[in-house]
């Protein structure tokens, strides 16, 4: 059928995990205007439809990336390609937005989204409050799915001075803006005592004591981690770990806190004193525990591994169906966008057809969907393989 003419796409016969919960065998899963309208055994396919046999294959959630430098770096190396640091001696950034800075036609972007990638978080880089994490789709005409999901702060140990220091200052901050929020037009940098913070910084860190947007922290050390949950407490506001190598040790106050958590489980040795206690299970006690636990890759290129990563959680103890969830469903909650990574009826029809299970390096993407429409599968590295796999012998 001419898909160009099928008022639906239909894939029957999958083996589909939801992202939320536990896999349907021998489901259909259709797709309507952009959306999932169904999901299940036996359900119905619409008349006018485009079905694609899925026996023996796997769908789920396309897969989600909350904190890289997709779109915001081009070349490594090259600083005037890289964008995700404002710069600066100043310390604080927090009127610096990703979503100034991002480019949906990067040439970096096809790739990851070849490898069922279909969401990313942009993280600045930088300082102590770097700066608003923004969530996107990899489709280049949709809008930001949040231009500001978070505001990025970054604690623990520090060249010179105390890791303390860092926390002492954003406490400042916080009330600065507190009282900022609470009579706007009286604004004057002098009266905060900080001669540089601007109003739209006042702004982003105003939309934070609001619980408009999360603190998203990075920190590692597990004593750094108690003192973050005790800001967070302190001040009202919603935290997300961010790192956090040593997260696993506080694992019950987390959950108690319902604070998330996002960490690469192959970052699992002591790489600096601020990780002495990394081990490569902490995904999975994190999530016996209760914490809802998001991974991620922390790269721009290499976004496209993600799969690789949840793989190795469940290796080290995750179970299979929270691993398929910590790269879909549970990023999305991170970002602020509760029905992203999810496979439901009214959700956003982002979803990987897999030639088998996705955590298996062997498995490919057939399909990609972002908001009901199928990807092309072309993409920079796969040009050059075609073009140098056989060279001229004569050159």
């Amino acid at each position: 059928m001419n898909v160009a003419l099928a008022v639906a796409l239909v894939f029957v016969g999958a083996t589909v995990h939801p992202g939320d919960g536990p896999p349907i065998e021998g489901a259909t899963v259709v797709v309507e205007d952009g959306r999932v309208t169904a999901v299940g055994v036996g359900v119905p396919v619409p008349a006018a439809a485009a079905v694609t046999d899925a026996t023996g294959k796997v769908i789920t959630p396309g897969l989600i990336d909350p904190w890289t430098g997709l779109g915001a770096s081009e070349i490594h190396g090259v600083l005037r390609s890289d964008d995700r640091d404002a710069g600066g001696e100043d310390p604080v950034r927090a009127a610096f937005r990703a979503v100034d800075v991002f480019d949906p036609h990067s040439q970096v972007i096809p790739v990851q989204r070849a490898h069922g990638v279909t969401a990313v978080g942009v993280a600045p880089a930088g300082g102590l409050i770097s700066g608003q994490l923004g969530a996107f789709t990899l489709r280049p005409d949709e809008a930001p799915l949040r231009p500001y999901a978070g505001l990025v702060v970054r604690l623990g140990g520090q060249r010179e001075g105390s890791r303390g220091v860092a926390l002492t200052q954003l406490r400042g901050l916080l009330d600065d803006a507190r009282l900022y929020r609470q009579d706007p037009k009286a604004f004057d940098p002098h009266r905060f005592g900080r001669p540089h913070l601007s109003r739209l910084d006042l702004e982003a860190l105003a939309a934070v004591v609001a619980g408009e947007a999360p603190l998203l922290a990075w920190v590692n050390r597990r004593a750094d981690i108690t003192a973050a949950l005790a800001l967070a407490a302190e001040q009202g506001i919603r935290l997300v770990v961010v790192g956090g190598a040593e997260a696993w040790a506080e694992a019950a106050a987390l959950a108690a806190a319902q604070v998330p958590v996002v960490l690469n489980p192959l970052e699992n040795l002591p790489g600096d004193f601020d990780r002495r206690l990394a081990r490569p299970d902490s995904a999975a006690i994190l999530v016996k525990a209760g914490v809802t636990v998001a991974l991620s890759t922390w790269e721009t290129h290499n976004v496209r591994k993600l799969r690789q990563l949840a793989g190795n959680a469940v290796r080290a103890g995750l179970p299979h169906a929270q691993a398929v969830q910590a790269i879909t469903a549970a990023p999305g909650r991170v970002l602020g966008v509760p029905a992203l990574g999810t496979l439901r009826p009214g959700a956003r029809a982002d979803l990987v057809l897999w030639s088998g299970d996705p955590l298996e390096l062997s498995s490919r993407a057939e399909q990609v969907l972002i908001g009901g429409r199928v990807m092309p599968a072309a993409h920079r590295q796969a040009d050059l393989l075609h073009r140098y796999r056989q060279l001229d012998p004569g050159r």
